[in-house]
């Protein structure tokens, strides 16, 4: 069991370790994110129709 002020000292020497991005890094990273998220909806939604779209044929052709 470590006291309490070493876990804070040992704790500090972990965050110091760490390698944090950028502005440019986390700005680039979200717009690929909002970009990549703006693509699947419109690939689902083109699915969604062609789907919606078949299906509807189909039972006009059978109803």
């Amino acid at each position: 069991m470590t006291n309490p002020l070493q876990f804070i000292q040992q704790t500090r020497s972990e965050i110091g370790k760490i390698a944090w991005p950028t502005r440019r890094e986390v700005i680039l990273t979200t717009i690929t994110v909002f970009v990549m998220a703006t693509l699947t909806a419109v690939f689902f939604a083109l699915v969604d129709i062609l789907i919606r779209t078949g299906l509807q044929g189909l039972l006009s052709f059978f109803g």
